[in-house]
This record gives C-alpha cells, structure tokens and sequence, in this order.
C-alpha cells in the first residue's frame, strides 16, 4: 500500500515537471483553398460576362457623344434649352434657306410630362398591387399573379403602343374630356382645341402600364424585407393588418419604393415605339397634357431618323446621348436607394 502511494506521487511529480518543461511550438498548418481549374474558367467567365455589359455601355456612350460631339460643340447649352429644331441641309446634302438650329428643350419636356404622367398613375396601382401579392394574397393567387406580372414585364414595347392604339385610346379620350370639363381651371387641364386624340396623357397612361410590373416586383422585394419581428409584434400590441402595414411595413419599405418607382421612370423617359405609335408627335412644348401634340426624345429621334441629313444625323445622335444620360443618372440613383433601403433598419 505504502509503495502503491509512492509511485503515485513520482508519477505524479513526473507529470508536473512534464507540463513546466519548455516544449517547441508546433509548426503552424498552412490552410489553401485552390480552386479547380472548372471554378476559375467559371469564375472567369462570370467575371467576363460582368465588365461585358459594363464595356457596352461604355462603347455607346462614347459612340454615342463621338458622333454628337460637333453639334453639342456648336449649339453649346442651348442644345438643351433650344425649342428649336430646324435643318438647312436636305437629305440630298444640298443647303436650305434657314440657317441649322438643333435644341431638345422641347422634347425634354414632352419626355418629362409623360414619365411623370406615367408615375402618378402607375406608382400608387404597383405599390397596392405590391401591397396585395406580400400581404393578403393567399399563396395559389399570388404564385398566378407573380407569373403574370413578371410576363407583362418582357412584353415587347410595340404590342403596348397597339393596344393603347386600339384598346386605350378611346376610353382614354372620354376620361381626357372628363378631364377638362370639371378640372378646365387648372392650367395643365385646360386645352385651347378640343383634340384630345392621341395625347400626352394617353401616352402617359400607356406608360403607366409598361411600368407597372417593375414597379410592382420591386415594391414587393422590399415589402417582403420587412422584418417579422417588427410585424408579429405589431399584431401583439393589437394592431390590424393595415395598422401594422401603415407603422411597420412603410417606414421600413417606403425609400425602396422609392427606387422602384425610379426604376420605372428611366423606362418611362427612354421609352420609344409605345410612345410613337400613340402620341402625335409634333415638335413643341407642349404642358397641357390633354391636347393632342407633343413627343418626348426618343420618339423625336425614330421620327426624325428615316430622311434625315448627316449633319441631322449628328444632331440626333447627340440627342441620343442626352437621353442616355438621363437614363443612367436616374437608374444609378434608383440602385443607390434600393441599396440604402436594403441596409437601413436590420
């Protein structure tokens, strides 16, 4: 017994001076991830495919502003601000007898008129629309109508400016003369002929509907973010389900809707066929919205192309780079806000 205990206390006295011995460090592993050559030629060509429509864009805008550059050198600031368009130069390349004037202004505002058109009517049906597919929809109905909405967003321009043509234009006349009857003391309202066939407000609402799916789509991302947290306990401090959406689901949703609708303006101002097949494009400032006369930039550009000269042409093309400005500026800063909104509130 008496041995039994002394060797437990050598032993024990060993591992004591086992654990107070210096011992080396071990080598540290070296950790490598490599990838398969099939992930870096994917990799590369994820990458190729990214800096692609980033290169694209790029090669038309410089097209774009190479081909433009001597009129906007030419007509400087008053490119924008002229409600002039006048070519001296035939088709032929002979000279006319007024001197060349080329300014958008005009246009501009006709592209500015219908998108806002556009938004006013669109953006409050998306964001119900929105609004129904997140929260009251049950789940076979919103699946349909998810489909459908996705679907009206690839339909091709021209099969909206047909429909408009043939389908919108004439109820659209009635609420266009509605328009005027009760709301004439408004100047935007008021219409100095009564042509209210094929104007700014039909082609706004033709517009309005091209941007409803991706104002709706948008709209329900971003309801759909709005954390469960907040919305159970709404419903915990009694709160109905359009309490909760007013206090909860809006103040956290309200700038991404915001980005939608932005979305939905830069297809709105760069927006061509469906424009041009149910607008009567004449080349004024045209701010009452219920007279039939007016266009926006695009369908100047479509209308003017056909029989125009080279110098004509350049003009156009400088038009072009214009409107692809406006285009981008606006879609960059809807991605700014979709951005901000996804962040802000978690």
């Amino acid at each position: 017994m008496v041995g039994a205990t002394l060797r437990v206390r050598k032993a024990r006295s060993v591992t004591i001076a086992d654990i107070q011995r210096p011992h080396p460090s071990p080598t540290p592993r070296i950790l490598e991830s490599k990838p398969r050559p099939s992930d870096r030629i994917f990799r590369g060509i994820v990458a190729l495919g990214g800096f692609s429509s980033l290169i694209i864009l790029g090669l038309i805008a410089g097209y774009l502003f190479f081909r433009g550059f001597s009129i906007l050198q030419s007509e400087g600031l008053s490119f924008i601000t002229g409600y002039e368009w006048v070519s001296s130069i035939n088709s032929d390349g002979s000279e006319g007898a007024a001197q060349s004037t080329y300014g958008v202004g005009a246009m501009l505002i006709g592209t500015l008129v219908t998108a806002a058109i556009a938004l006013v009517i669109g953006v409050p049906v998306s964001v119900f629309a929105a609004l129904y597919l997140t929260f009251f929809a049950p789940q076979r109905i919103k699946r349909v109508l998810v489909t459908v909405v996705d679907l009206m967003a690839a339909f091709p321009s021209i099969l909206f400016g047909l429909w408009g043509l043939y389908v919108l234009m004439e109820p659209g006349m009635y609420v266009a003369e509605l328009l005027n009857k009760y709301l004439e003391w408004i100047p935007i309202f008021a219409v100095p002929v009564p042509v209210f066939l094929r104007s700014p407000f039909i082609a706004g609402l033709v517009l309005a509907v091209m941007i409803i799916p991706i104002v709706t789509a948008v709209s329900r991302e971003i309801f759909a973010q709005t954390p469960l947290d907040r919305i159970q306990a709404a419903y915990a401090l009694g709160a109905s389900k359009w309490a909760m959406i007013k206090n909860v689901a809006f103040p956290y949703s309200y700038s991404g809707v915001v980005g939608g609708a932005m979305l939905g303006l830069g297809r709105a101002m760069g927006e061509t066929v469906a424009v041009f097949t149910v607008l009567n494009i004449l080349y004024q400032a045209n701010f009452k919205i219920l007279l039939g006369a007016g266009g926006n930039l695009a369908s100047h550009i479509i209308l003017k192309f056909g029989e125009a000269s080279e110098e004509e042409i350049k003009a156009l093309m400088a038009a072009g780079f214009i409107l692809f400005l406006m285009t981008l500026a606006v879609n960059m800063l809807a991605n700014v806000i979709v951005n901000k909104t996804g962040r802000r509130g978690r």
